[in-house]
C-alpha cells in the first residue's frame, strides 16, 4: 500500500483494476463478468447490493437468526422493500424448510441469507438448496459472505448465488476500504430494466459499469491504495490456493475449537453449523465479557471480542482468519484466555487446552 499513486484513469491503474477483478472471480469461484471492488467498507458492498436489486414495493425475505440479517432488513426498507422474515433463533441457520414456507407465503422478488454469520458463529449449510428455493419463485438471491470469503467454502457459481458482497479485512486480510461484490447476468438484467432509478449515485452499479467495466470511464476517484492492498491479499490467496486456504482455516480453528472444549469451555452453535472462520464460545453468566476481552488485549496483546444482539454478554468471537489463521495464533491465545478466566475467579485447564490443540494440529 505503500506503492506510490498514480490516477485513477492511469493506463497502469487499468491493469491493476482488471488484475484485481480476475482475482476476486476466483476468490469467489465465478465466472461473472460484473466482479468489482466496491470504493467503501463492507457495508457499501452491502448496500450496493440491495440498493441495486430492490425496487420500491419488492417483496424482500430476509433472516432474523442474528445481527447481520436485521442489517439486512434496514437496508432493504431504504430501498423501498417490503420486508418479510423467515426465522431461526440466532446461532443456528435457517432451515431450507421454514424458507420454502416463507417463499410460498409471501412471494418474494429477494431473498437475502447470512452466510457466515459474524455475529453468532454459525454457518448456514445447504445454500444450492436455498438458491434453488428461491429460483424455483423467479427470486434473485443476495448472499452476505463477509466472513466467509477466502476463509470457508464458498462456491458463487456452482451454488446458484445471484449476488454476493464481501469485506476484505476478515478472511482477505486485507485493511478495509475495497469491498467485493459479484453480479450474474441474470442480476445485472435486473439493474439494467429498473422503472426507477436507483436510490443512490455513488452505489448505482449500473453507473459504476461505465468504469469497471470496458470503457473505463470516469465515475467517481477509486481508492488506489486501498486497490493496491486488496489485490496484494487477493494474489496472497492465489498464491496458496483457494481449496487449501479454506483446509488451513479448517485445520487451526480446528485446534482452536479443540482447545477451547478440553479447557472446559462450549461453543455457541452445534458442531454441524460451526463456522471455522468466527468461533464463538459461550461464557458464564458471572464473567464480564467486556472486561475478559479488554484483560487479554492489554495484557496478552490480544483481540477477541464479545458477543453482539441477543447474544451480547454471553459468548465470546474469536476470530480464526486469513493470516491470523496460524498455530502460533492459537496456541497463544489458550493460556491467555485462561489467565482472562481466572481474573474473574474461573479456573480453565490451559494444559488440558494446549495438549488438545496440539494433537489436533498433529491430526487435522
Amino acid at each position: 500500500m505503500s506503492t506510490p499513486l498514480v490516477g485513477h484513469l492511469d493506463p497502469a491503474f487499468i491493469e491493476i483494476m482488471q488484475e484485481v477483478q480476475a482475482l476476486l472471480r476466483y476468490a469467489f469461484r465465478t465466472d461473472n463478468r460484473w466482479t468489482i471492488p466496491v470504493s467503501g467498507t463492507g457495508s457499501a458492498a452491502m448496500e450496493a447490493a440491495f440498493t441495486n436489486m430492490i425496487e420500491p414495493g419488492d417483496v424482500v425475505l430476509v433472516p432474523t437468526n442474528g445481527y447481520f440479517g436485521a442489517r439486512m432488513d434496514s437496508m432493504a426498507r431504504r430501498a423501498g422493500g417490503e420486508v418479510v422474515h423467515v426465522h431461526a433463533p440466532w446461532g443456528e441457520p435457517l432451515d431450507p424448510d421454514d424458507v420454502r414456507a416463507a417463499f410460498e407465503e409471501h412471494r418474494p422478488r429477494v431473498f437475502g441469507f447470512v452466510h457466515a454469520e459474524t455475529s453468532t458463529g454459525a454457518l448456514q449449510p445447504d445454500v444450492p438448496e436455498l438458491t434453488r428455493i428461491a429460483h424455483e419463485h423467479d427470486a434473485f438471491v443476495i448472499a452476505d459472505t463477509v466472513t466467509s470469503l477466502g476463509g470457508v467454502e464458498l462456491r458463487v457459481d456452482e451454488w446458484g448465488i445471484d449476488v454476493a458482497y464481501s469485506g476484505g479485512q476478515k478472511c482477505l486480510s486485507c485493511p478495509p476500504g475495497a469491498s467485493p461484490l459479484s453480479l450474474n447476468e441474470r442480476a445485472f438484467d435486473k439493474v439494467r430494466n429498473r422503472s426507477e432509478l436507483v436510490r443512490s449515485w455513488y452505489l448505482d452499479v449500473g453507473l459504476l459499469e461505465s468504469y469497471w467495466g470496458d470503457d473505463r470511464s470516469y465515475h467517481h476517484t477509486a481508492p488506489i491504495t486501498a486497490i493496491y492492498g486488496l489485490r496484494e491479499a487477493l494474489r496472497l490467496v492465489a498464491e496458496e490456493g483457494i481449496e487449501q486456504r479454506w483446509a488451513r482455516h479448517l485445520r487451526v480453528a480446528g485446534a482452536l475449537k479443540a482447545g477451547v472444549e478440553a479447557m472446559g469451555l462450549r461453543m455457541n452453535p452445534e458442531d454441524r453449523f460451526w463456522l471455522p472462520s468466527l468461533n464463538a464460545v459461550r461464557i458464564p453468566e458471572s464473567v464480564d465479557a467486556k472486561a475478559l476481552c479488554r484483560h487479554i488485549l492489554l495484557t496478552h496483546g490480544i483481540e477477541i471480542a464479545g458477543g453482539l444482539g441477543d447474544l451480547a454478554g454471553k459468548i465470546i468471537r474469536i476470530g480464526c482468519m486469513g493470516h491470523s489463521a496460524q498455530p502460533r495464533n492459537v496456541l497463544a491465545l489458550l493460556p491467555a484466555l485462561a489467565d482472562g478466566f481466572a481474573r474473574q475467579g474461573i479456573e480453565l485447564d490451559a494444559a488440558a487446552g494446549l495438549a488438545a490443540a496440539a494433537e489436533a494440529l498433529e491430526t487435522g
